[in-house]
């Protein structure tokens, strides 16, 4: 994991295309969420749609080529957190992507990471390659980010 210049507002970092690398993102950004005293149930939604994301730019996106990378730009901020993964494959379109509660796609053995992430997250946006998306988690309120 390593940090890469940019813009006062957005930390970034580049993973190699690894699951054990998605994990320490996962687990700084955790932490930084947790400094900044948001509450245990934006955390776990946090958590579980960048662990959907990695894991769909590591394995779909970049077919575990350990010559590309992922790259994760994030901000903190006291009523939002925004996340963008972007992968160097060559995209899709999510829209393409069944819809995995219906009958014909339950036992489907995947596409249920972006309706996690849409659940969980306020905004799930692809570009229109399909090889990055932003989420946003938005916080409810100031005093619910004391109480946890």
């Amino acid at each position: 994991m390593s940090p890469v210049n940019t813009n006062q507002s957005l930390q970034c970092l580049s993973i190699s295309s690894e699951l054990c690398s998605a994990r320490q993102v996962e687990q700084h950004l955790i932490t930084e969420l947790r400094r900044h005293k948001y509450p245990d149930d934006c955390l776990f939604a946090v958590r579980l749609a960048l662990e959907e994301a990695l894991s769909n730019a590591i394995k779909h996106g970049n077919h575990f080529d350990p010559e590309k990378t992922v790259t994760v730009r994030f901000s903190i901020e006291p009523e939002k957190v925004q996340l963008i993964v972007t992968d160097q494959g060559q995209g899709f379109d999510p829209a393409a992507v069944p819809d995995p509660t219906t009958d014909d796609h339950l036992e489907d053995p995947s596409g249920r990471g972006i309706t996690l992430m849409r659940a969980y997250m306020d905004e799930v946006i692809y570009n229109s390659c399909g090889n990055e998306v932003r989420m946003v988690k938005r916080i409810s309120s100031p005093q619910s980010r004391q109480a946890g």
